[in-house]
């Protein structure tokens, strides 16, 4: 008997985007609906909970709803200062949430969704500069962007724990969570 799997691929993409830019992709199947999931990528406060190479994320004027111009200041394990402010450039309701980088349009978080009939596919990509020539990049494909792309998969399969987990919920404590 086959042990299923959850079919979570990270990869390093094979072509930079831009020079001297590294991109990572994950993608990853949730038995919930996109707009439950979606819910839960708005939740801002809570990407740490899932996102383990972001220390803490928040948005810059809380009483504000997220939306396209909302400012999100995150402090994060990606290479560059440590604190980073993101600006939403592109939001559209239950497919996408992208994030660029308020002072370097080369860093980039972007979520998307793929609606299947009662489920989704998140699609997660991170872009960050990787800066210094050949040496540099090769550096940071040994050592950086393998840790990151492991953490990047890791993350979307809490995404969908999480998710799921929130959906089918009995207890009201931690349903909230």
């Amino acid at each position: 008997m086959a042990i299923l799997r959850p079919s979570t691929r990270a990869r390093q993409a094979v072509a930079l985007p831009r020079p001297g830019t590294r991109s990572l992709s994950a993608a990853i199947d949730v038995q919930i609906g996109a707009e439950a999931a979606f819910a839960l990528l708005c939740a801002v406060e809570k990407w740490p909970v899932w996102l383990s190479f972001l220390r803490s994320a928040e948005l810059v004027d809380p009483s504000a709803a997220l939306g396209p111009g909302s400012e999100v200041l995150v402090r994060s394990a990606l290479p560059g200062d440590p604190q980073q402010l993101f600006e939403v450039d592109h939001f559209i309701t239950n497919y996408q949430l992208s994030l660029v980088g308020a002072y370097s349009v080369r860093r980039r978080i972007d979520f998307r969704l793929e609606r299947k009939t009662t489920r989704c596919k998140l699609h997660a990509r991170l872009e960050y500069p990787a800066y210094g020539g050949k040496l540099a990049m090769l550096y940071d494909a040994l050592r950086v962007a393998r840790r990151l792309s492991t953490q990047l998969e890791e993350s979307v399969l809490h995404f969908k724990h999480l998710a799921e987990y929130n959906v089918n919920a009995k207890d009201e404590l931690l349903a909230d969570f």
